[in-house]
């Protein structure tokens, strides 16, 4: 017994010795590819230069300082990828895992398919991690997706020193723009790059550029005239689960005008609003999910019928599946909850795609 606890011992010396003499050299993610944002100009890890746009409501200039949607492209021979970040001292939202909020998301390129790859927990406000580890000898090309809900100051990549790493160019084609509430942001989803535009992107291999709002998808005329800025080969506006009835009336035909105005080639998607799983209980919900809906749907309507070209909309039939087990907390799709979205939408969204020669 004495000589099994000595050899326990001298094992878990040499481990935490081989551990010891990995050296390993740090790069700044910001000297790498950055996919996502909304502008090439915008802060290394922030979606847009807000300080640029003085007219944007309050709370949509802060939520543009979250890194949702945005990924590092790289590529690197070394068999092993940590992370050293930090980001903002706000709490982790309670119906969000803390990797989704303020984490990592590593994905690897095998055999021309993106294949999740590891996390970066985070730990403190300022966290260090080890994503991946033993990997096959060889360059490889990575995408580390951003956390979704939490502002991004710092964030340095990790490599065996004697490895190399290198910036890779953008992986995905064209660029489809969705404008949207915290669903489109990505609450739910247990980590970054399971929100719903990072998963089209990996199955299209288009760039899906996301624009969630959490709570703050509005269509207010400053917002629309920065959508309307924003240079894409289509936009996907799923801001109906944030607009009352009223607001939706008052503000469809100027967002879609906007966007015609400027890019009258370009198909515009209107999704209608989930339909909660809290309004098949709570019937104030229920209602005002209703006319939410049928607001829009008239708004779609009558754009149609005044003649605007190239506008689409996607109804809420089925968008979560009829088990009503699609949500963490009634409300956001948990990442069951978002599979059961794209079933409906990606090819609805791809038939449209098509049509207009983006995909």
């Amino acid at each position: 017994m004495k000589f099994f606890v000595i050899f326990l011992f001298l094992t878990a010396g040499l481990t935490k010795a081989s551990v010891a003499q990995t050296k390993i050299k740090y790069i700044n993610a910001s000297a790498l590819h950055i996919i996502g944002k909304l502008q090439e100009k915008a802060p290394a890890f922030q979606r847009l230069d807000t300080a640029s746009y003085p007219g944007l409501p309050p709370a949509v200039k802060r939520l543009l300082t979250q890194s949702a949607g945005m990924a590092v492209v790289f590529t690197s021979n070394s068999p092993a990828i940590w992370a050293k970040w930090c980001v903002s001292k706000a709490k982790t939202y309670d119906n969000m895992t803390s990797i989704a909020n303020k984490g990592l998301d590593l994905y690897v390129r095998k055999n021309g398919q993106w294949q999740f790859a590891g996390v970066g927990r985070p730990s403190e406000q300022c966290s260090q991690y080890q994503i991946v580890k033993n990997m096959e000898s060889g360059g490889k090309e990575f995408l580390l997706y951003l956390p979704l809900y939490d502002e991004l100051f710092n964030l340095e990549i990790g490599i065996e020193e004697g490895s190399e790493i290198m910036p890779a160019p953008n992986p995905f084609r064209k660029t489809i723009l969705i404008y949207g509430s915290s669903i489109v942001q990505g609450a739910s989803a247990s980590r970054p790059g399971m929100a719903y535009p990072a998963r089209l992107s990996r199955l299209t291999g288009l760039h899906f550029i996301n624009f969630g709002l959490s709570g703050s998808a509005k269509m207010e005329r400053p917002v629309a005239g920065l959508v309307a800025e924003i240079d894409a080969d289509a936009y996907i506006l799923d801001c109906v689960p944030n607009s009352s009835p009223d607001e939706i009336t008052q503000r469809t035909s100027y967002l879609v005008n906007s966007i015609k105005t400027r890019h009258p080639k370009a198909p515009v998607i209107i999704i209608q609003s989930i339909v909660r799983e809290t309004s098949f209980v709570d019937l104030q919900w229920e209602k005002r999910i209703k006319l939410q809906n049928e607001s829009m749907k008239k708004q779609y309507d009558s754009l149609c019928q005044k003649g605007v070209k190239g506008l689409y909309m996607i109804s809420a039939d089925g968008l979560l599946g009829n088990d009503h087990e699609g949500t963490t907390d009634g409300t956001h799709p948990n990442d069951l909850g978002f599979d059961r979205m794209l079933q409906k939408l990606l090819p609805e969204i791809s038939a449209i795609l098509k049509k207009h020669d983006v995909l």
